[in-house]
């Protein structure tokens, strides 16, 4: 038996070029401010030039330096658009932090898959810049003022997804945010995936499209409390809160358990009145994720990948 709260729709996601970055610096409080700035302004490619956020905090012994550090996912349409934003965002945030080194975080995928780091940033050491070779890794020396900043040379990419998606209706701003932040925290705790957005939550979903021809996109009136009565509303009788969460992940499996594992939580909140999700009825990706079949996915990806 599903719970009635629970709608049977599904959230609509796309293909994207996505990779990991490790930052690794003298402490955590380091790294965590570099990673940070990395991934500001990176809530959504209909405004930003990628989409990312931490992805989970890494122990000093799993780091190829020996050091602190923490494990970024970053998205975007092309691996083309990954490697000019990456490689701008390490060079502006992450080579200016004292003490970090920046490093692949996914070093199995083919050449062909790779996209430049090290390679780029490597000119802004104006020719005192030297790289190492260990094993098939190489390694770029680039040195300032507090030393060197060492930095991978290339880092692998995945075809990753975008856009999984749940959008919670309760019954005051209160304790629908509370129901959220519970399902934010359930996510977190997960790997290969982010949440985008402030916080991981999302107050202002939006729809494709506006009748200002300038706009991408613009604010989703059908879930806006405030709008009741005057646009077509998807919203019921005593819900008068909506948020989103948005999901990016490096696999179908990934963003389906993160999906239900925010639901598991978000579902035993006091307020909470329906979980929903957004679609466009199969136009916008090819990734369907059925909230009321996200166990059988993610199953059916754990048994594709044995």
């Amino acid at each position: 038996m599903f719970d009635p709260k629970i709608e049977d729709t599904f959230a609509e996601a796309f293909p994207m070029a996505a990779t990991r970055l490790i930052i690794t610096a003298a402490d955590h409080d380091l790294a965590v401010v570099a990673a940070r700035e990395f991934c500001g302004n990176a809530s959504s490619v209909i405004g930003c030039d990628l989409e990312a956020g931490i992805e989970r905090m890494i122990d000093a012994q799993e780091t190829v330096d020996g050091r602190p550090g923490v494990s970024v996912l970053a998205f975007a349409f092309s691996r083309e658009a990954l490697q000019k934003a990456v490689a701008d965002r390490t060079g502006q945030n992450i080579l200016t932090c004292p003490t970090t080194a920046c490093y692949a975080g996914i070093t199995s995928s083919p050449k062909d898959k790779q996209i430049k780091l090290g390679a780029l940033l490597r000119f802004f050491g104006d020719g005192f810049q030297f790289s190492k070779k260990l094993d098939s890794r190489r390694f770029w020396r680039i040195p300032v003022m507090d030393g060197e900043f060492l930095c991978e040379d290339t880092i692998g990419t995945v075809k990753g997804i975008g856009g999984g998606n749940l959008i919670v209706c309760g019954r005051s701003q209160a304790e629908t945010l509370a129901a959220v932040r519970a399902g934010v925290a359930a996510i977190q705790c997960l790997g290969e995936v982010i949440l985008p957005f402030p916080l991981g939550i999302v107050r202002s979903g939006s729809k494709v499209g506006s009748k200002y021809r300038q706009l991408k996109a613009s604010t989703n009136d059908a879930w806006c409390p405030t709008l009741r009565g005057l646009t077509r509303s998807d919203l019921r009788e005593g819900e008068n809160a909506v948020y989103e969460l948005v999901i990016d992940g490096l696999s179908a499996g990934a963003v389906a358990g993160a999906m239900q594992a925010a639901i598991n939580e978000v579902s035993k909140c006091p307020g909470v009145l329906r979980i929903s999700a957004g679609n466009y009825g199969g136009k916008l990706g090819p990734h369907h994720f059925h909230l009321h079949r996200l166990s059988e996915m993610q199953e059916t990806q754990v048994q594709a990948k044995l």
